[in-house]
Parts: C-alpha cells; structure tokens; sequence
C-alpha cells in the first residue's frame, strides 16, 4: 500500500522538477553569458519563454500527422517520468521500486524515438536531418550509459537507482578507479544526450551543425513550449541523476517530508555548482564536427568499459 506521505513527496519531487528545470537552464545560461564576457539574460527567461509560448497559436504544416501532434506531449510526459524516478530527495517514494536504472534509460530512448519520428513526419530537409543526426548520437550513447549504470550496479549489486544511492551514500570516501572512469564517461554521455557543446550548441541555428533545433523548427505555440520544457526537464534529469550515482550524499532515505526538507537544500547547492562546471566546460571547448561526435562518444563507451572491467578485475578482488 502507498501511504499518503508517500504519495505527497512523489507529488513534490514531480512538481520541483517542473519548477526547477527551466530555472536549471537559466543559470546554465547565465554563467555561460558571464564566461564568454557576454550580457547575461535573465535568470527567469526560460520561464518568460515558456509563457510566451504557451500563450501563441499553434501552426502546424499541411502534411502534419497525429504523431507530430502527439509527439510533444509523449516527450513531455517521458522526461516528467524520467524525473520521477530518479531519486532526487529521497530513495524511499512509491516509484523507487520502479526505479530500475535500465528502465530508466528506456524512457530516455522512447522519448528520442518519438521525436525524431515527429521531425521526420513533415518531410522537410531538416527535420530529417536533424532525426538521422539524433538517432546517430542516441545509438552511440546509450551503450556508454549502459556500461556506466553496469559499473555501479555491480557496487551495489542492483540496478535500483535507490538500492545504488543507499549503498554508495553509506560506503567510505574513497573514490574507486571504476567509479572515476564512469563519472567521466557519464559526463560524455551528459553532453550528447542534452545537446550541449562539444556535441551540439543549444544558441545556434546553423543549418550544418545543430540536431535538436533542426527536429523543432516546424513546432510552434504550446507543442514548442512543452518540448522546450522536456529540453529542461532532461537536462534537470541527467543532472539528478549524476549526483544520484556520484554523489549521493544526502539524500533522503524516508519519504517524510522532515528528511525532504533536509535534502532539498543540499539539491540546491548540487545543482547550483553543477550548473557552474557545465558551463565552463562547454566555454573552454569548442564545437566538433558531427563527423567527430563517433569518436567522442566512442571514447565515452571504452571508458566506461574500462570501469567496468577495473571493477570486475581489480576491486572486487580488494
């Protein structure tokens, strides 16, 4: 049975993840202004955007089908999912059973799936494009995502997001070569997945270079605003859970909202640096080609087989 604690913090860690989301891209996008000596926006801006949005009228083309309608609304309700069972406050809510990382990584391929279909629907140039360019990068990621969420299941011999939280949150502060190894493969795999440089540039609409924007052009009103808002909401997602894996320190392991409430500011504070090392990261590097992104990812995959392997070879035998 869910109790109704329960069920009142899976509500609330669903409806942060809404409210912090477009704020988690703010602040990307603030400190990258700041970096590059630019006038930074607003920190509030991604919220003025979805405002906007949400309130123009839809335009769809002649040749729109009910999936490219649909879309939108399927991408939305992944990353909500995805942000759902991730365990950002607390490992004990009522979706941490189903909180399996591999499951995970499903809701993440489905939600790619259904927008790359929806850009390819209309027929255009770039719309296509931008699909074909997706589905290269998703193919190549999530063998590396794999890999990396393997590694920490053999740590913690689960693939529970909350059974890995609660073993690594509990395990001396040693950093282990395989979980080294993971952290920066994940951190690959981060870039890909949420269209950042040195794989994608989110403030460019360069026919030859961008792969989201190019799946989005033929969006407009409500349908834009909600894949905007996923865009958020999967940046969010990946952010909670690299912390869940690598630095699951103080989360919450009661659903009470006591044990909530000391979490929340620490998510803060996580977020808050972690959206600093995002953007200088992607200010100190530049933009690689898309005949490069192979071997970025590529390299992303054999570092997480090699912490797979240092886990299986050499720490389990410590």
């Amino acid at each position: 049975m869910i109790s109704l604690t329960g069920l009142l913090g899976q509500l609330f860690a669903i409806a942060l993840a809404l409210m912090l989301a477009p704020l988690l891209t703010g602040w990307v996008n603030q400190c990258r202004a700041w970096l590059q000596n630019r006038s930074a926006p607003p920190l509030l801006q991604p919220y003025y955007m979805l405002h906007k949005l949400f309130h123009k009228d839809v335009v769809l083309a002649e040749g729109a089908s009910s999936l490219f309608r649909a879309a939108p609304f399927i991408v939305f309700g992944c990353m909500v999912l995805a942000c759902a069972i991730i365990p950002s406050l607390s490992t004990d809510l009522p979706f941490a059973p189903a909180a399996d990382a591999l499951a995970l990584v499903g809701v993440f391929g489905l939600a790619r799936i259904f927008i790359a279909l929806a850009a390819m629907d209309i027929g255009t140039a770039f719309g296509s494009l931008g699909g074909r360019r997706e589905m290269l990068v998703g193919f190549l990621a999530e063998p590396a995502l794999l890999m990396v969420i393997f590694t920490m299941a053999m740590i913690a011999q689960s693939t529970s997001l909350a059974t890995i939280v609660e073993t690594l949150a509990h395990r001396e502060m040693i950093i282990y070569p395989s979980i080294a190894f993971a952290g920066i493969a994940f951190t690959f795999v981060s870039f890909a997945e949420n269209a950042r440089v040195p794989v994608d540039n989110p403030a460019t609409h360069l026919e030859l270079t961008m792969i989201h924007e190019a799946m989005i052009l033929e969006y407009s009103g409500r349908h834009l605003a909600l894949i905007e808002w996923a865009a958020s909401l999967k940046l969010y997602a990946y952010s909670c859970l690299g912390l869940a894996l690598f630095f699951p320190w103080g989360i919450a392991e009661r659903d009470n909202f006591l044990a909530m409430s000391a979490a929340l500011p620490l998510l803060f504070v996580k977020l808050t640096i972690g959206g600093m090392l995002l953007a200088l990261l992607e200010t100190i590097n530049a933009k690689v080609r898309i005949f490069r992104v192979p071997e970025f990812l590529g390299t992303a995959f054999l570092l997480a087989v090699l912490g797979l392997l240092v886990r299986l070879l050499l720490e389990t035998r410590v």
